[in-house]
Order: C-alpha cells, then structure tokens, then sequence
C-alpha cells in the first residue's frame, strides 16, 4: 500500500514551505484502491468517466490537471475565426468529475518505485500522493524544429490561450494596417503565415482567412489592401495523413479563396518583420503561426521509461512495460495500431478518446471488475472543417465535400462534445444570420504565450 498524500513542504524557486491544501488534506480519507490520472485531454477525461462508471465506491479516482476545464480542442480554430466562446468548448471537471478527487496542478514527477505522483500547484503549493494503478495521459505539446527565429516570433496553437491571442493579434494587425502610412508596413501586417498543412494547420487558415476578409471590408484604410494568407509545409500535398481526395478538396477551397498553398517548403528563418523561405524567397510578415504538429508532453522525458518518437512504450492493453501498475494512452503514449501492425496509433482526438475509455476498463479489470482487451480501432473517417459551409470529410470512407460535408462535420463535432452542446449550436446558429463580432479581448500579452515546450501553458 502506499502513504497518505501530502504537501511537499517548499514550493517553486525556493519560496518559504507552503500549507498544504485543503484537496490534499481531503484525500488522506482511504478507499480500498485508488487510481491516478495524469491529465485531463480526450484520453483522461474519458478514462476518469469510464472508470467512475465501473470501478465502484470502493475505488477513489483522483485527476490532476493543470487547467480546471476539459477542452474540446477541434473546435478551437473556430474561436480564433471568432464564430465560437472560448467559454463554450470547455467543460469544468469538478462538476463534469463530480466522484473523482480534482487536484488543479502540473505532475513534475512520477516515482513508479515507489507508486507516488507529485505535483505543483498554479500560486506555488505542492503536493504528492500514492497510487494503486496510474494512467499517464499526459497529452502532447507544440514540437519545434531548428529554425533560427521560431521561439521569438512565431504563436503555435495548442491551447485556449493561444487561440484566443492569435484571434486578438490577427484583428489587431488589421486594424494597424488601416492606419499606416507606410506601404512596406500595411503590407507586412497584412501578410499571414501558417507553418503546418495538416489538421490545426488547414482550418487555422480557413478560419483566419474568412475573418480577415469580413474585418477587412469594415476598415477604408484598407481600401484595395490586399489581404495575404501563405500555408506552408514540405509534404508534397496538404492534409499528408490524410485521404488524397480531402486534401485536395481543402486545396481548391483554400485557393479559390485567394490563399497562397506552397507545398514542399517551410521557413527556413524567422525574423521580427519577416520570414525567409526554404525557397530563398523573403515574405514581409508580422505573423508567423506555427501549426506544424506537436510531440509528448515534457513529463515524459522525465519518467525513465522506454519511449518510441518520443511517446511512452506500451502493449496493446496500454500497460507501460516495467512499470507495474502503470498504464499510458492518448497523444504521450505509442499505442500499437493492431490494424496496422509495427505502426503506432495516430495522435488524434479519435483514438485518445477511444484508447481513454479502454484504459479505463483494462485498469478497472485489474481490480476485478470485467475484463481487460487490447486496444483496437478502425478509423470511422476524418473531416476538416473548412469554414463557412465548406468541409472535406470521408465517414466511413465515403468522400464528402462542400455544404455537405460541412453540415457532417458540424454535426459530428455537436455529438462528440461532452456538454455545451446548446451553446455551441446557438453560437452557430447565430452567426449563420448576424454578422460575427469581431472585436479583440486585449487581454492576453505575447509574453503569455511564448512558444515553449518545455514549460507549455494552458
């Protein structure tokens, strides 16, 4: 068995020793087993529900996260686009989690030895407990490449916060723009640069592009000012992992619409006015947006297990391999892809909240409810979200594009969304009859969104 939770007695920086909390204090009441879960993304969310539903009242669940909200992160371009709240694609854990312990921290270190987590707290308390079994669904973070430049002047998008800063940056570029006198400075604030063609990557510039184009037209100092979005990626087509037939759907519209697509190249330097192609060429720019896909979160390089790429090792029952009692799944574990075996499943919303529910039932196996199996899925198909009545979609392999394809989408998201289902269709609704507002919040700084991801942010 494992000691009662404490305060780890010193916070952050070398502050004085702080109280303990009140969660901490709370949670030394003993169940016959408790279970821990790293993270609250697609993957955690729903293996604390699964779990809940089949472990019983003899089994505590206890759920850090370093954010009191679960957010339904396909949705996010939508709020940069300024169709969505940010409010609306989130739902509060401790009323979603009503039967699990909520512990609002980050996990700075898991002891598998000796079965004990330990975190920190957002004003600097500190706490550790013990577990029975863990299940690691850390989730994943920005990945940045080598490119001189990029942590200083590009914005990734892998948080609410950083969704909300970039719709504020884009409407004030714009706004900035109409006020220039200079020509060469119009144009560069005027110029948008997306790095990543892929998911987050393709809708971020559908909906930042269908912003800028309705801003535009209630500014006259941007009177025959063109409006440049460039999405950029070195595959050799958008949406790589996907369907050839959604990528080149998403390219028509994205052209159509007057969007640059370069594939088969990147930035190779990234300055403060400007970004310099792989291409030699040179694009005046005050905004660079990084897109180009992301990679596990930092705890795991820390935990002293076996990795693949970069994500936790795993069997197909998402047992971590020489860690007795621990389970790992969603975006910060290698998952084997039993449809494609040698491969690992893709880090995507579908298979985290798919391999959450069965880590869920595996762990509530080993306390001897029901039975443990391998994680297998099929792809149900994928959709992209285009913006206005677009879409590129396949369900079940059916290729889909246009108001179809866009009602599907829509439609999909409604139903896998865990609450605000209702507000989200109202937000929807209308916008679909009123023109959107598009005003800026002003109320987060570029210094809160450093693109960092060693110390991500929420």
């Amino acid at each position: 068995m494992y000691g009662r939770p404490q305060g780890a007695g010193q916070g952050p920086y070398g502050r004085a020793p702080v109280a303990r909390s009140a969660m901490v204090e709370d949670m030394t009441d003993r169940k016959q087993h408790r279970v821990v879960i790293v993270g609250a993304g697609f993957a955690g969310f729903n293996a604390a529900r699964e779990l809940l539903r089949l472990a019983g009242p003899t089994t505590e669940v206890v759920v850090i996260n370093s954010t009191d909200y679960f957010l339904y992160l396909p949705l996010m371009p939508q709020v940069t686009g300024g169709l969505l709240e940010p409010r609306h694609i989130r739902v509060a854990l401790p009323s979603r989690l009503r039967k699990t312990r909520f512990v609002l921290g980050t996990v700075q270190h898991v002891d598998a030895a000796r079965k004990e987590v330990s975190w920190l707290g957002p004003e600097g308390t500190s706490g550790h407990t013990g577990y029975d079994r863990l299940i690691l669904t850390a989730g994943s973070v920005n990945k940045l490449l080598p490119v001189p430049g990029i942590t200083d002047y590009a914005v990734g998008f892998r948080t609410m916060t950083e969704a909300v800063y970039l719709r504020d940056h884009i409407i004030r570029q714009l706004e900035l723009a109409a006020l220039a006198t200079d020509p060469a400075e119009r144009t560069a604030r005027c110029t948008f640069v997306v790095v990543g063609a892929g998911y987050t990557g393709t809708e971020v510039t559908a909906h930042g592009q269908l912003m800028t184009t309705r801003l535009a037209r209630t500014l006259p100092g941007l009177a025959g000012q063109p409006v440049r979005w460039m999405l950029l990626d070195t595959a050799p087509r958008l949406l790589p992992q996907l369907d050839p037939r959604l990528s080149t759907t998403a390219a028509r519209v994205l052209r159509r619409r007057g969007v640059e697509v370069r594939t088969g190249q990147s930035v190779a330097v990234a300055l403060e006015d400007s970004v310099q192609l792989s291409t030699g060429d040179k694009v005046p720019t005050k905004s660079l947006i990084w897109c180009v896909g992301v990679r596990a979160d930092p705890l795991v390089d820390g935990l002293d297990l076996a990795t693949d790429r970069g994500r936790l090792v795993v069997d197909e029952f998402m047992a971590v391999p020489g860690a007795p009692d621990v389970y790992a799944c969603g975006d910060c574990a290698a998952v084997p892809d039993l449809t494609q075996p040698g491969q690992a499943t893709g880090m995507t919303a579908q298979h985290a909240e798919r391999q959450g529910k069965q880590v869920a039932r595996n762990v509530a196996a080993s306390l001897g409810h029901g039975t443990a199996r391998p994680y297998k899925h099929h792809d149900l198909g994928f959709l992209v979200d285009l913006g206005g009545v677009a879409g590129a979609a396949n369900p079940l392999g059916i290729p889909l594009s246009g108001p179809v394809a866009g009602v599907v989408t829509r439609g999909y998201h409604l139903g896998a969304m865990s609450g605000n289902r209702a507000r989200v269709l109202g937000d929807w609704m209308l916008n679909a009859v009123t023109r959107p507002e598009d005003t800026s919040l002003s109320v987060i700084s570029a210094a809160a969104v450093p693109l960092d991801v060693e110390h991500p942010r929420a």
